[in-house]
């Protein structure tokens, strides 16, 4: 009696053994016996190709070396100065109390001096047209306090009582003139200019050394504040403050600039 042609021969190399009853691989599509139709018995070349898309797939992340801060970031945010890597809440120096952070030294005493000089001399230029306004500068922030709390944008998880609102005045190439704004007053100058560029969508190059750099400069005297100073600190300034409710310029400056130009040409 002739054999019957049935079922079909398992296509493993070593194996070759006919079985009535192939099994189809739903990978490769090869035909196998009972012992080799799984995916891993017959060196399926569908699970390489699985096991190396999940392996693309996996995120490096890079933890903040702030302290016992937590928090991850799926890019690198490297301090160009102590050349850790931090956290987006961290990575300012004066945030993780950078170990380059330079303290002014008595040396800087002759610098200090020339630019307290400068400021009075600026402050001095504008006395004139500005006496009456500078008389009544405390009172008319109070007035547009309570207007820019109607329309400020800002962090609404910070109590009322860490806000301070501040009408900021964008660079000149911005199409808007400017936007009222709130920040908290505890934060340093440099992260209350990374808050503002975001809200304003501004292009912000700070971690550049060799881009312009966004500054906030004082409405009065053009001073570009200090990054690693608080918004508290020149609330409480005698000389020359800043107000809750006030004007505030934000604008790129050269790394050398330490002073803005023109400040009135951005209130007309």
């Amino acid at each position: 009696m002739a054999d019957l042609d049935v079922g079909l021969h398992c296509q493993l190399e070593h194996c070759g053994q006919r079985d009535f009853l192939p099994f189809v691989c739903d990978g490769c599509s090869g035909i196998f016996c009972l012992e080799h139709r799984s995916r891993e018995s017959h060196s399926c070349p569908e699970v390489t190709v699985i096991k190396e898309r999940l392996k693309s797939d996996t995120h490096t992340s890079y933890p903040c070396s702030y302290k016992e801060c937590v928090e991850k970031e799926l890019v690198p945010v490297i301090c160009p100065y102590c050349e850790k890597n931090f956290c987006l809440r961290h990575r300012h120096q004066s945030d993780h109390e950078c170990e380059k952070l330079e303290i002014p030294k008595p040396r800087m005493a002759t610098t200090q001096k020339l630019v307290k000089d400068i400021i009075d001399s600026k402050i001095g230029e504008t006395a004139v047209k500005r006496r009456k306004g500078a008389k009544n500068s405390a009172t008319a922030a109070k007035v547009a306090l309570m207007k820019l709390k109607m329309h400020a944008e800002g962090d609404k998880s910070l109590p009322q009582t860490e806000r301070i609102y501040l009408q900021v005045f964008l660079p000149k190439e911005s199409k808007e003139k400017s936007k009222p704004m709130f920040f908290c007053r505890q934060w340093s100058i440099g992260k209350v200019i990374d808050f503002a560029a975001s809200l304003a969508s501004l292009k912000n190059n700070n971690n550049k050394l060799t881009a312009k750099k966004l500054r906030l400069c004082h409405m009065t005297s053009g001073e570009a504040l200090p990054l690693d100073h608080t918004l508290e600190m020149w609330i409480a300034k005698e000389d020359c403050p800043l107000y809750n409710g006030g004007n505030i310029i934000l604008e790129y400056l050269n790394e050398e600039e330490q002073f803005l130009k023109n400040v009135d040409s951005y209130l007309e």
